[in-house]
């Protein structure tokens, strides 16, 4: 019995829509999934043991990237297709059933958007996959604690809270003797945005980088807290189950809020998709902070 399940190429999207293949997995214990994704969510799944392929898409000229991909899967004949990118190439394949989302943006969450398109009753919610390597490794790196994740980058600078309300928010939950520890993602220019955070806090554990996505994510889940602009990283550590407060700005919070059992956001004033980041206190967003590890930051919580 095989799936074949395509996912967006965005981190963020990707790891919201984890949701639905967990509940496909408990749907049919039988199944095997082959998941399409892009190159940067590849890591997301690899440590699934009931996902026997990943399919990285990377966009090419012309869309032979779709192309590609169905010559990639054209061979097989599948039990379900799901797309939730809304391809015409869903439409080509050999399968018993078809599942597909139709693209373009409609108001509401977008973990919600998904339940209703799926016809489902219940929000699938966000899980991340681990090995025991990864749990090795993060036992390791974050013996003692408690630890204080910081992710203070984004993919474009509207979306990033200053670089010194983070160290300023470092500094007022250090008296609860929460210790930092920052994260971020790959490549030069996601150092760089890190780059103030680090020098300000020489004392701060920098596990930012080339790391698995697995690994990141057994990281987090070790972490008491977790602070961060809204990105891909807010949403791996709030599918983690780490208490995780998003920052948002200009993005849209009713849109992208994290999804989980612990996820909490806080949106700088102003209309929102125009709002400033500059205008997040850090008297606002240490106050919401200290009521997520006292446990009654319900009005800020994200999940019912």
């Amino acid at each position: 019995m095989k799936i074949l399940f395509i996912t967006s190429n965005r981190l963020g999207d990707a790891v919201i829509s984890t949701g639905v293949l967990d509940a496909l997995q408990k749907r049919y214990p039988a199944a095997v999934f082959t998941v399409v994704c892009g190159p940067v969510a590849a890591g997301l799944f690899e440590p699934d043991p009931r996902c026997e392929r990943v399919i990285t898409l990377e966009k090419r000229r012309h869309d032979r990237h779709w192309l590609e991909l169905w010559s990639a899967c054209v061979g097989t004949r599948w039990f379900m297709v799901v797309d939730l990118r809304g391809s015409l190439l869903s439409l080509t394949l050999r399968t018993r059933r078809r599942l597909i989302v139709q693209g373009g943006r409609r108001d509401g969450r977008k973990i919600e958007q998904l339940r209703d398109a799926l016809g489902r009753h219940k929000t699938p919610m966000p899980r991340v996959w681990t090995s025991s390597q990864h749990d090795k490794t993060a036992e390791d790196l974050l013996a003692g604690g408690p630890w204080l994740a910081l992710g203070p980058t984004a993919n474009w600078d509207g979306k990033i809270w200053p670089p010194e309300r983070f160290v300023a928010l470092a500094e007022g939950l250090r008296r609860q003797g929460m210790r930092p520890v920052l994260f971020y993602g790959p490549g030069d220019a996601e150092k760089e945005r890190a780059r103030p955070v680090l020098e300000a806090l020489p004392e701060a554990l920098d596990l930012g980088g080339d790391r698995s996505l697995g690994e990141v994510a057994a990281l987090l889940a070790r972490c008491a807290l977790f602070v961060g602009n809204d990105s891909g990283l807010m949403h791996l550590a709030a599918a983690a189950g780490t208490p995780t407060l998003g920052l948002f700005g200009p993005s849209r919070m009713s849109e992208y809020a994290p999804s989980g059992t612990e996820a909490f956001a806080i949106a700088a004033p102003g209309p929102e998709g125009k709002a400033s980041l500059e205008d997040l206190s850090v008297e606002a967003v240490l106050d919401v902070a200290k009521a997520i590890l006292a446990g009654n930051a319900a009005s800020f919580r994200t999940c019912p």
